[in-house]
């Protein structure tokens, strides 16, 4: 059996840190600001905005929070697998990045919605009421954005957790529960492109819930309990 070198199990760490830190304000963002602020009629949604621009301000911050430390992620879990197969890791690393590439020009974009809804005199040709359904549409364009992004991440992710279930650095049900969870993020981020209605059906506690608890323990165990004694297979 191949014991995990110190630079594997620093990064590790740096993995799990990762999982944790991102969580929160990513749920914050994404759940919270957008929960509160957003609505299916846009005047109320611009209303929401103005009266609230320092929390929607908060949840574009902490998203590109989130997207920095995505990065630090993706290069920790590649430097901790590649030994594994580095072609395997590598090709997770490019879907994973570009994701996060996607999550980033999203995040540009709620900063489109506010220039919406600032008030500059070079508004004034433009009625509110249609400066609200342009901000409206913005902000559904954030959320196709991430639709678009999880297909990637369903890409991605289930091969770094082919490449953890190979390891045998974490526990192999974690690592297959994971796989399994970034499997069905990607089924039904497809799924959706081609059936939006089903999103009424299928809610993101049902699609994001498995993958959610995966990134929680994973977090948990490298940061507390780092690499086990694996058997990986080194691939150039």
């Amino acid at each position: 059996m191949t014991e995990p070198d110190a630079i594997q199990r620093r990064w590790a760490r740096v993995v799990g840190f990762s999982y944790l830190f991102a969580l929160a304000p990513a749920v914050f963002a994404e759940f919270y600001v957008s929960g509160r602020l957003v609505s299916d009629n846009a005047i109320v949604t611009a209303q929401n905005i103005i009266a609230h621009e320092r929390l929607f301000r908060l949840g574009i911050a902490s998203n590109l929070l989130v997207f920095a430390t995505d990065v630090l992620l993706v290069t920790a879990l590649y430097i901790v697998l590649e030994r594994v197969n580095r072609r395997l890791a590598l090709l997770a690393t490019f879907f994973r990045l570009i994701e996060t590439t996607i999550l980033i020009v999203a995040a540009l974009n709620d900063f489109y919605v506010l220039r919406l809804l600032s008030g500059a005199s070079y508004l004034t040709t433009v009625n509110s009421g249609e400066l609200a359904a342009l901000a409206r549409v913005s902000i559904g364009a954030h959320g196709s954005a991430y639709g678009i992004a999880l297909l990637l991440f369903g890409f991605g992710s289930p091969v770094f957790c082919y490449l953890w279930l190979r390891s045998g650095y974490i526990p192999k049900p974690l690592a297959v529960w994971g796989l399994l969870a970034s499997v069905w993020i990607g089924v039904c981020a497809f799924t959706f492109i081609v059936f939006p209605e089903l999103t009424k059906v299928i809610t993101v506690g049902y699609y994001g819930g498995p993958i959610f608890l995966f990134e929680l323990t994973i977090g948990l165990w490298l940061l507390f309990k780092s690499l086990r004694q694996g058997t990986p297979t080194t691939s150039t």
